[in-house]
């Protein structure tokens, strides 16, 4: 397959590269990093060795003075690596460390502080529209989402069903991050239901029958994994009073879908609008993240019902976004958007929707979602 150019910059120094599995972190490694000495922990027969003999990593980096860079993928498979790694670095600052990562959730309580200042935290995402071009496609990416493992799958449907069960099996089940994997998986049908809502996690807990700190222990495992990520009110200089709960976004559409499930009574215009504003956030997540995370993403919502999808605020960024997933707008959809600049003049304001073509309605700029995509490009100012 035709390698893919990503947005994601390198960094002098050494750094962490956290992202879900099948998002190109190795890919990536493998075109810029040809002459590294590199460690795959995921390889049987190294992940042996190196967990009998940790310090291995010492005599190993010693025989190759050569390699200036040393790659670690899948560190969180052996972090008492990371204390290997800290003493590496202050006794060769010349070399650089790239260590890659799927899951966050061990290194939380172990290398991740102890190597702060050392190694910044860098992430990938799933593909961009911007990074495909001209491949890419609106329709597929809201159906198979845009995680390179799938979209390079002979048969991405089977790829996008498979990934989560791959995700429960090597990293929930295997780790043994739950006691009752079937609790779990149907906890992730359960959330489901809350991609692209403000999220009640009593409401989740009593739909899986589980205790409410169970439940909120079962979505800090989502998040530490990468599959999961939450955004919270936009409440600066707050004029309202406002909801106090976040949002819930599964970080891609795809995936989304593969654990949505669907029946007679589900209106499909209710999941394809979730799966919109989904593609939406997990775009505006990668272009921040990319940008060096120069902006924050948030949402604003009032208690009477005032609403606004996201809000982008860093700065010398202020921008309302509101997605609709219609070809055909009205007048009330943007009333949102004008009683948020009634609160912040100062914000540009944005509708996105699936028509074909640029309006504006009571002031408010009315865009083509694929044409917004298409034009988010990282260390670009986001502008309409």
């Amino acid at each position: 397959m035709e390698i893919i150019n990503r947005f994601f910059q390198d960094t002098e120094q050494s750094f962490f590269l956290f992202g879900p599995r099948g998002t190109g972190k190795s890919t990536w490694i493998k075109q810029h990093f040809k002459n590294a000495l590199y460690l795959d922990l995921l390889a049987p027969e190294v992940f042996r060795l190196y967990s009998a003999k940790p310090e291995r990593l010492r005599d190993v980096v010693a025989a190759n003075p050569s390699a200036d860079t040393i790659v670690i993928d899948e560190i969180q498979k052996l972090p008492v690596l990371l204390d290997v790694v800290h003493q590496l670095m202050e006794a060769h600052r010349d070399r650089r460390f790239v260590l890659t990562g799927s899951s966050a959730r061990k290194l939380k309580r172990s290398g991740v502080d102890l190597l702060a200042g050392r190694a910044v935290n860098k992430t990938m995402h799933p593909f961009m529209a911007a990074e495909l071009g001209d491949a890419f496609s609106l329709e597929d990416a809201l159906t198979m989402g845009l995680v390179p493992l799938v979209t390079a799958a002979v048969s991405p449907q089977e790829a996008i069903n498979a990934y989560a069960a791959l995700y429960l099996k090597e990293e929930v089940q295997i780790e043994g991050l739950v006691r009752n994997i079937g609790t779990f998986s149907r906890f992730l049908e359960s959330a489901s239901f809350s991609h692209g809502a403000v999220l009640n996690i009593a409401d989740v807990a009593r739909d899986c029958q589980v205790g409410r700190k169970t439940a909120e222990g079962y979505f800090s495992i989502l998040e530490d994994l990468l599959l999961a990520f939450r955004i919270p009110v936009f409440t600066k200089r707050a004029k309202r009073n406002l909801s106090s709960h976040p949002k819930f976004y599964y970080f891609d559409v795809g995936v989304f879908r593969s654990i949505r499930p669907t029946g007679p009574l589900d209106a499909p215009q209710e999941v394809d609008g979730a799966a919109l504003e989904g593609l939406v956030a997990q775009h505006l997540r990668a272009w921040s993240a990319y940008s060096g995370d120069t902006c924050r993403l948030y949402f604003w919502r009032t208690k009477t019902g005032n609403e606004v999808d996201f809000v982008v605020y860093g700065k010398d960024t202020f921008l309302a976004i509101e997605v609709k997933n219609t070809a055909r707008l009205q007048s009330k959809m943007v009333n949102g958007l004008l009683a948020f600049q009634e609160d912040y003049p100062a914000a540009q304001a944005c509708l996105l929707y699936r028509g074909p073509e640029r309006i504006k309605i009571k002031k408010i700029l009315c865009l083509p979602c694929e044409e917004f995509l298409m034009n988010l490009v990282p260390r670009h100012p986001l502008r309409f």
